[in-house]
């Protein structure tokens, strides 16, 4: 496949080209003609969008029912993901990479009289995701099917991903994100796999023929799972794997009884409450009802997935002590780890296996993730609304927890208060199951996804389980696939790359060592400058054609893209222009080096101070963009709907990546990593995996700043008093009473004021104790900034040395260390 950028594409077509062309062509028009009922005359856009995407589609078709019957007829192990969020991002450029048909494509439908660019721009976004969460397990699925491995994800197929974003007088306002109200060709039903759920009931015990005690569950409402194959394409390989995603259908969607009655709303009941199952992503659980709806969601999905999983064991398999050789279940987070109850009752209760055999069972299959440093964000769940949402599996976890606690006593004599701490029940007004000890109890492997967040997993957040289990505990850190954030996010440093190191980086990352050498090259350095500066030009276009904004694509683009929450301190970047607004006013001719500030990010619906942020960066963006005194030197950009396909318009124009959450809060994050190979240069704190970039690229090429994890444990120890720094510090005083004073908010002082009581009264992620130090780290960052070649250079080894950062380095990782499974290679008849 040519890795030049889509305009530099001008060789002679070759017979065999050619025939491919016309063999394309046809098959896009039988697909209009034939599947849609169109033709050219009749066709809009979006018609000819997804005859494309059948066209493409069916390349995948053939290697993925190849892979299926390549990896059951193997009988290898079979990695299966759990995740509730997957953010796959638009498929038909990814397919027509991954087929190796982008200019046979391209040829085609300009042959047609069509431009293809319209075509893939119709492409609705699946935002199945809320953020790096989901990105993730997207990154990881290309890297499996990349590497060859047996592996299926599983999830849910929301029908209303995470909001589409706008912004109304500087306030974030939340609208439904219909992804699928078209006709989707990305994905297709297996109605034969459908698996059938129950909720709440009760359970009863009986008796069996040889006189053994058994329970079961007798729900007293069912719902249909209905499977939805997504199709993941590996890089140059035949292996096609799948994602599974389900959506929640009414066991009996009409009740015609009711319905003859005159009853016409209850006649469909059931199906409008089941169907809510699978209606959006991440329900607003500030309600009890809300609670409720994101319990049902993560039974539902693993409820579905393990039924799936077993059925396809028992097709070969006789023997359940064989299961952790076939299967193993990744938890990605905390989210699906109501399935160790699931699959233990399925053993037990189902399939009359004896406790002790079952357990045994289920601590081999399970491995888990821990994604979160954040102690209110572990997940708990109300025993009374578990109990009378799944009683049998209640039940079972005050069994496990119950043995568990055995182990605890007879490990620990009389530690009572560490019983009270590792219980996966916590005892209260309000009894909590505690999904992370669950996940820790039955899991055989704990991973964190950052060297530190690893290191505070085992000293802070689970240390008595990790002082219990130290073998279980391990890091992964994360990784991003190159595939995506590089080749099709940056298709000019691609090219640019390939042409200097050769083919094949893409899928050993580690060859971008081979830049390091060309830094030294004047030629080499130019021609990355001039790639960056026509990426920036490329977002320019789309702010102003989206925004009506200009922005200076010879400024500085100083950029910070990711979910809106206190401890990201997207709050201390806006301090941060604040001052350099404060330093104009007072001089007007000061010198300053022009600047665009670029923020994307989504507040969650019911996020109150996440939803005032964002209004005073618009509000600030507002002042800042319209003063005379400013002269356009700053620049302050708050980019609508943040999502996949934006994302890759930004990485590729970053020249500076901000990362500057609070030490010790951030798990990892995947943005840095995507910036930093990009050639952008970070600032930013010792949290997640920015110590381990800094560790790659050198100290050199990072620009650090911030307190470290231990000086925030030691200085919230002390006692932490943010108004000393206010009191101390003239530029933070001015900034801060800037804004108090209504001067970005037409001078209403109180609309800001829980912003600045929050800062001044507590300052929980500490932006007092870090500003000072922010605000030298970025002179600095500026300084080298003007020193072109000194700049080019360090971008351009944040690049080489950040190789490390690939999703296929983790996966092989976890396949390696964790997992203990192997590539099964796919082989086509003919050409595939």
């Amino acid at each position: 496949m040519s890795t030049k950028p889509e305009k530099e594409q001008e060789s002679a077509a070759t017979p065999q080209e050619d025939s491919a062309v016309e063999r394309f062509k046809h098959a896009f028009l039988n697909n209009l003609h034939y599947v849609q009922g169109k033709d050219k005359t009749t066709a809009t856009p979006t018609d000819n969008y997804i005859a494309l995407a059948y066209t493409v589609r069916a390349k995948l078709m053939e290697r993925w029912l190849s892979t299926r019957r390549a990896q059951h007829e193997a009988g290898a192990k079979k990695v299966y993901y759990f995740s509730a969020e997957y953010l796959m991002g638009r498929q038909l450029r990814q397919s027509l990479m991954m087929t190796d048909s982008t200019e046979i494509a391209r040829t085609a439908i300009t042959e047609l009289g069509l431009d293809i660019n319209e075509l893939i721009a119709q492409e609705p976004e699946p935002g199945l995701g809320n953020g790096g969460l989901g990105r993730l397990g997207a990154c990881f699925l290309d890297s499996l099917a990349t590497m060859d491995i047996p592996s299926m994800g599983y999830g849910i197929r929301y029908e209303f991903g995470i909001f589409k974003q706008s912004f109304q007088d500087g306030w974030q306002v939340e609208s439904p994100d219909n992804w699928i109200q078209a006709d989707n060709p990305w994905d297709f039903p297996h109605l034969n796999d459908n698996v059938e759920i129950g909720f709440g009931g009760y359970t009863e015990t009986y008796t069996d023929e040889d006189g053994k005690p058994h329970s079961r569950w007798i729900p007293d409402r069912t719902v249909l799972g209905i499977p939805y194959n997504m199709m993941v394409p590996g890089y140059k390989t035949n292996t096609v794997n799948t994602l599974r995603l389900w959506t929640a259908k009414a066991s009996q969607e009409f009740n015609l009884k009711v319905f003859d009655a005159g009853n016409y709303d209850r006649a469909v009941e059931q199906k409008n409450y089941s169907e809510t199952i699978s209606k959006v992503l991440y329900p607003n659980d500030n309600t009890p009802q809300g609670k409720q709806l994101r319990l049902e969601q993560q039974y539902f999905f693993v409820a579905c997935s393990l039924v799936d999983i077993l059925r396809d064991f028992r097709k070969d398999n006789d023997n359940w002590d064989d299961l952790p050789n076939k299967v193993t279940i990744q938890l990605n987070d905390t989210h699906p780890t109501v399935a160790v109850a699931e699959l233990m009752r399925l053993l037990i209760d189902v399939h009359l296996l004896e406790w002790k055999r079952a357990w045994g069972i289920i601590q081999k299959v399970f491995a888990s993730t821990q994604h979160t440093l954040l102690p209110e964000s572990l997940e708990r769940w109300s025993v009374s609304l578990f109990k009378r949402l799944l009683p049998r599996h209640m039940e079972i976890i005050y069994e496990i927890n119950h043995r568990f606690l055995e182990l605890i006593k007879s490990r620990f004599p009389n530690d009572y208060n560490r019983i009270s701490r590792m219980s996966i029940i916590e005892e209260g007004h309000d009894k909590q199951i505690r999904m992370a000890h669950l996940a820790c109890v039955a899991s055989y492997s704990v991973n964190g996804v950052a060297a530190l967040q690893s290191k505070l997993l085992r000293e802070r957040l689970l240390p008595d389980f990790y002082e219990l289990w130290p073998e279980k505990f391990n890091n992964k850190t994360n990784g991003v696939t190159p595939r995506r954030f590089m080749h099709l996010a940056n298709p000019r440093l691609s090219s640019l790359i390939t042409s200097k190191i050769g083919e094949g980086w893409l899928n050993n990352l580690d060859k971008l060592k081979k830049l390091e050498k060309l830094t030294e090259q004047a030629e080499f350095r130019k021609a990355w400058r001039d790639i960056k500066h026509q990426n920036k030009q490329d977002l320019a276009v789309y702010i102003e054609e989206t925004m009506g904004l200009k922005i200076d694509s010879n400024s500085i683009y100083d950029i910070i893209v990711k979910r809106l929450h206190e401890y990201k301190r997207q709050l201390l970047k806006a301090l941060h222009i604040v001052t350099l607004y404060n330093r104009i006013k007072a001089n007007p001719d000061i010198d300053i080096y022009p600047r665009t500030f670029i923020f994307g990010a989504k507040a969650a619906p019911g996020y109150y101070m996440a939803k005032l942020i964002i209004k005073l960066i618009n509000s600030i963006a507002k002042t800042v963009n319209n003063d005379p005194d400013v002269r356009d030197r700053l620049k302050v950009v708050f980019v609508e709907n943040f999502n996949v396909s934006l994302a890759q318009k930004i990485y590729p124009a970053a020249d500076i990546s901000e990362q500057i959450s609070m030490a010790g809060k951030e798990a990892s994050g995947t943005g840095n990593m995507k910036f930093a190979l990009n050639g952008a240069l970070t600032t930013g704190t010792l949290d997640g995996a920015n110590v381990e970039i800094r560790d790659c690229v050198g100290p050199e090429n990072f620009f650090l700043f911030g307190l470290t994890t231990e000086q925030v444990f030691d200085r919230k120890a002390r006692g932490y008093h943010p108004w000393e720094f206010y009191n101390n510090n003239q530029e933070l005083r001015q900034v801060i009473d800037k804004i108090s004073s209504g001067y970005f908010a037409n001078g209403d002082s109180e609309l800001f004021r829980p912003i600045i009581d929050s800062l001044m009264g507590e300052d929980e992620y500490m932006l007092f104790a870090d500003y000072q130090a922010y605000i030298e780290c970025q002179d600095r960052a500026v300084q080298t900034y003007r020193d072109t070649e000194k700049w080019t250079r360090m971008s351009i080894l944040n690049a080489a040395r950040c190789g490390f950062f690939s999703s296929d380095r983790a996966m092989h990782e976890y396949c390696t260390n964790i997992w203990q499974v192997k590539p099964v290679k796919v082989e086509m008849d003919g050409s595939g």
